[in-house]
């Protein structure tokens, strides 16, 4: 019993100018689907994010928002992806999961408002997440 540690839940907390970035850039591509990349921190099973970046090379349609990868510059605040499901659930698909990039996934369902963004851990599970300033 040396090696006990209490399990702390997870947190995502988003900073509100890039949750309103968020929100802009999913009404900007509907019907299609976008997908932006999450800059932040981690610490202590809170994670906090405070910026975006356009994917390079990104490709969207109404059912597939992607990129790849291995074009990315290499960048320690990047700590997920956040992609829209323009119609549908809000769950992250197989796919999506089996893709995952980073510390955490934002999907946000249509029709965009701040109730319409839902955190994912890779295997698919819930994550609470509050906004601030």
């Amino acid at each position: 019993m040396l090696f006990k540690h209490n399990k702390s839940e997870r947190k995502v907390i988003i900073k509100n100018d890039s949750k309103d970035g968020i929100i802009s850039y999913c009404k900007i591509n509907h019907p299609n689907e976008m997908v932006l990349i999450l800059k932040g921190k981690s610490k202590n099973s809170i994670i906090n994010i405070d910026g975006l970046v356009i994917p390079p090379f990104n490709h969207t349609s109404p059912t597939f928002a992607g990129f790849p990868s291995s074009f990315l510059p290499l960048d320690l605040s990047y700590i997920g992806i956040v992609h829209s499901h323009p119609t549908g659930s809000e769950k992250p698909s197989i796919d999506e999961l089996n893709n995952f990039f980073g510390l955490i996934s934002l999907t946000v369902k249509s029709p965009y408002n701040d109730d319409d963004i839902f955190a994912w851990d890779s295997n698919g599970n819930s994550i609470p997440l509050t906004f601030s300033d």
